[in-house]
C-alpha cells in the first residue's frame, strides 16, 4: 500500500523545484518533506528524486506521481459532500490563456489547476511525459493512451504600430528591411515569426529579435513601437480597427489549429473541464 502524503511531497519537490519550496508549499519543514521522500525511496529500493537545482523526479518517481494524480482525478469524480478540490495540472500555450482559456477554468467547479505555461508545439511532450493530466496542444496525433478533441483556430496577425512600420519599413516589409525591422519573439521555442517570415517573403531570412515572454507584452510592445509580432486577432483586434496598429502585409494571417488532449484514463473526471474547454473555444476561436 503506497503512502499518499509521501507521493504528495515526491510530486511538490518535482513540481516546485527544491524541498525548501514544497516545504513551504504543504505547510511542513523541509526536513519532513526529506523524510518522506526518503522513506518512499526505501519502500522503493529506488531513487525518486535527483537532488539538484532544480530537483526533478527519475523515471520511477514520474510513475508514481502519474499515480497520484490519477488517485486524486478518480477521488475528484466521486463529488461528495465536503470533498476539497483536486489539483488538477494542464498544459496551456500561454495565447490561449490570454485570450479564452480562463473563462473555461472559471466554468470548472471542483478543479484547483495547476498551469504549466508552454508553446503549443511542445506543450504535448509534458502530457507524453505523464507530468500533466492534459494539454492544449496544436499535435492532432494523439498520443497512446491518450484523447484529442479539436478545439479550433487561433488566427495570428503579424503587427506593428504605424509608427514602427514609417521607421523600420518604409517601402513596405522587403526581405531587405525585414533582416533589419526588429521582431518580438515569446522564448526559443516560438517559431511563428519565422513561419511567417518564411510563408510570406520566401525561407533563409534571418531577423532581430527582441524577447519577451508575456502574451499581453507583446501587445504593448508592438503599440509602442518595440517590434513587429504575430498576436492572436482576439487581443488587437480592437488596436487595429482603431489604427493603433496595422498588418504589415493584408491578408497573410497564420492560422493555428489547435486540439485538447488528456490521458483516456482520466475522461471521467475531467469531463466538466473538458466540456467547459470545447465551450468557449467554440466562442472564441475560428
Amino acid at each position: 500500500m503506497l503512502d499518499y502524503p509521501q507521493l504528495l511531497a515526491l510530486a511538490t519537490v518535482h513540481r516546485r523545484g527544491s524541498f525548501d519550496l514544497a516545504a513551504a508549499q504543504l505547510g511542513l519543514t523541509p526536513s519532513a518533506i526529506s523524510q518522506r521522500v526518503k522513506a518512499l525511496e526505501e519502500r522503493m529500493g529506488t531513487l525518486v528524486i535527483r537532488r539538484g537545482q532544480p530537483c526533478s523526479a527519475t523515471e520511477a518517481g514520474l510513475r508514481l506521481i502519474r499515480h497520484l494524480e490519477e488517485v486524486v482525478l478518480m477521488e475528484a469524480a466521486l463529488d461528495l459532500p465536503g470533498q476539497a478540490p483536486a489539483i488538477t495540472r494542464i498544459a496551456v500555450n500561454a495565447d490561449s490563456l490570454a485570450t479564452w482559456v480562463i473563462p473555461a477554468l472559471a466554468e470548472t467547479d471542483g478543479l484547483l489547476f495547476d498551469i504549466v505555461i508552454d508553446d503549443q508545439d511542445v506543450s504535448q511532450d509534458w502530457l507524453a511525459r505523464g507530468e500533466v493530466a492534459g494539454a492544449i496542444t496544436a499535435s492532432s496525433g494523439p498520443l497512446q493512451g491518450c484523447d484529442c478533441l479539436p478545439l479550433g483556430t487561433l488566427r495570428y496577425l503579424a503587427t506593428a504600430s504605424p509608427g514602427f512600420v514609417a521607421r523600420w519599413l518604409p517601402d513596405g516589409p522587403t526581405p531587405a528591411a525585414m533582416t533589419r525591422a526588429p521582431a518580438l519573439t515569446f522564448n526559443d521555442k516560438d517559431r511563428l515569426q519565422a513561419r511567417w517570415l518564411r510563408r510570406a517573403l520566401g525561407p533563409g531570412l534571418a531577423f532581430p529579435s527582441h524577447r519577451l515572454a508575456s502574451s499581453q507584452g507583446f501587445v504593448d510592445a508592438a503599440l509602442a513601437g518595440l517590434g513587429w509580432g504575430m498576436n492572436p486577432l482576439p487581443l488587437v483586434a480592437d488596436h487595429l480597427a482603431a489604427g493603433r496598429l496595422v498588418e504589415l502585409i493584408p491578408d497573410t494571417e497564420l492560422d493555428i489549429p489547435l486540439f485538447w488532449q488528456f490521458a483516456r484514463r482520466n475522461a471521467p473526471a475531467l469531463a466538466p473541464l473538458t466540456r467547459a474547454l470545447h465551450l468557449a473555444a467554440r466562442n472564441r476561436l475560428i
